[in-house]
């Protein structure tokens, strides 16, 4: 019986030697980028689940936090959270539908508005925003060691690295 798989596909190899299988359907044979997006996949999966409760979601919930410090226009909040304007224009016209934020004109320049979030936009990110629970979906059935161990090698995948100048790139192979 084949079992769709090409086992004579190239292997990788892991840090100590052992042959990794990509294609395989064990996690444990996946390259590290692969678990990576499939881990983040997954915890964004249950956690817009659960933010489904108050109508947000993964991208409307950081909207609530950066607003609850102070208004915002669209391309700062755009800036902010990462993303384009027209993406962030798309999230913003969702959360006004649900009574999250208001848009109105700023004060000195009437073409620009300014976003601000509803004192209902702020009792959802208090209810939503649980950080025992956003915590407890990302590391269930880890031990507080293993929280801690995953906490600091992601926070060493998440920092941005420098940028590098053409002084700091490595020579090509055979250049040296």
């Amino acid at each position: 019986m084949h079992d769709g798989l090409d086992h004579d596909a190239p292997r990788e190899h892991g840090p100590h030697g052992e042959t990794r299988d990509p294609a395989s359907s064990d996690p444990a044979q996946w390259p590290v980028g692969r678990l990576l997006s499939a881990a983040a996949r997954r915890v964004e999966r249950e956690w817009n689940a659960h933010l489904a409760g108050w109508d947000l979601n993964h991208a409307s919930l950081p909207v609530l936090v950066h607003l609850a410090r102070a208004p915002y226009s669209q391309r700062e909040l755009a800036g902010a959270c990462g993303v384009t304007e027209q993406t962030m224009s798309r999230v913003l016209a969702r959360m006004e539908r649900t009574g999250y934020v208001e848009r109105s004109p700023h004060h000195e320049d009437r073409r620009r508005h300014v976003i601000t979030a509803t004192p209902a936009g702020l009792a959802a990110l208090r209810a939503a925003a649980d950080q025992q629970l956003a915590e407890e979906l990302v590391t269930r059935g880890l031990t507080p060691e293993q929280v801690e161990q995953l906490r600091g090698l992601l926070v060493l995948v998440a920092r941005p690295e420098p940028p590098t100048t053409p002084a700091d790139a490595p020579e090509p192979a055979g250049l040296a």
